[in-house]
Order: structure tokens, then C-alpha cells, then sequence
């Protein structure tokens, strides 16, 4: 029984790679795409997210900058081809994670989310310092990495 369900999460891992859009690069491995999530996971507490296309592209418009989370399974794809174009002119690290279902259940949404845009610091309030300090090292963290597997493929 155990192989079985191993079988499946194989076909599954398969399907989101071969639905994965031919531009998805640089696309996160395994263990940044669970940090990426475990990132959106904490700006989503701490109110420093922007969800959606539209919600982004005003945000990178506007001089905002975070991390650009995009995700690769996005269908039509003339969606998104924008949003990387926009974050190298404006300087803002982006990634792509394979699926967009999972990045909005990272985000705590049940709608599937296209892109999100992690904030360093929330648009309206303040934070708290510990709250504040655990979502900046996790983000260097994870800007670090992108920067690092950008580097690679360039």
C-alpha cells in the first residue's frame, strides 16, 4: 500500500512538471519552493503580501519592493509574461514554484493565485520587532537562494 501511494505522487509530480509553462525560469527545487511557501506563509500573518496580477503589477509600478512569486502552471500563459519583464526593470528578485494551487494554499486563500509579491514590510501599520525580524531573515534567506539559481543558469 505504501508503494502505491508513492506511485501517485509520482504521476502527480509529473503532471505539474508537464504543465509547467515553457518560461518558468528559474523555478524552484524541492526544498526553496517549500521555503518560498513557508515565506508567503509569514507575510501572509503579517499582512505583507499582494495576491493576484493586477495587485502586483500596481505594486511594482508604485516602487514596492519583495520577492516576486510567480507560479509556472499558469494557463494562458500571456497572464503573466509581463510580471518578469517589470520585476528586472525594477530590480525585484521573482521565482517560479510548479504549482499556483499550492501557492495559494500557502497564502491561505482557496482561489489559485498566479503571483504574489512578499513585502518587507506591510504597506499600512507597523509590525511587531520579533514578528518584523523573523520575516526579514527568512526573506534574505530566501532572495539569497533565487539570487544564487539565477547566477547558475545565467
Amino acid at each position: 500500500m505504501g508503494s502505491d501511494s508513492e506511485a501517485e505522487k509520482g504521476v502527480k509530480e509529473k503532471k505539474k512538471q508537464s504543465s509547467l509553462a515553457p518560461i518558468a525560469k528559474p523555478l524552484a527545487g524541492k526544498k526553496l519552493c517549500k521555503r518560498t511557501h513557508k515565506l508567503v506563509r509569514r507575510a501572509t500573518e503579517a499582512k505583507c503580501l499582494k495576491r493576484g496580477v493586477k495587485e502586483v503589477v500596481k505594486s511594482i509600478r508604485r516602487g514596492h519592493k519583495g520577492l516576486c512569486v510567480i507560479a509556472g502552471n499558469v494557463s494562458p500563459i500571456d497572464v503573466i509574461t509581463h510580471v518578469p519583464i517589470l520585476c528586472e526593470e525594477a530590480d525585484i528578485p521573482y521565482i517560479y514554484v510548479p504549482s499556483k494551487e499550492d501557492l495559494a494554499a500557502a497564502a491561505s486563500t482557496k482561489r489559485p493565485t498566479c503571483c504574489m509579491l512578499v513585502l518587507t514590510k506591510p504597506t499600512k501599520g507597523e509590525l511587531d520587532q520579533g514578528v518584523e525580524e523573523k520575516l526579514r531573515s527568512e526573506y534574505e534567506q530566501v532572495v539569497s537562494e533565487v539570487k544564487e539559481l539565477i547566477s547558475s543558469l545565467y
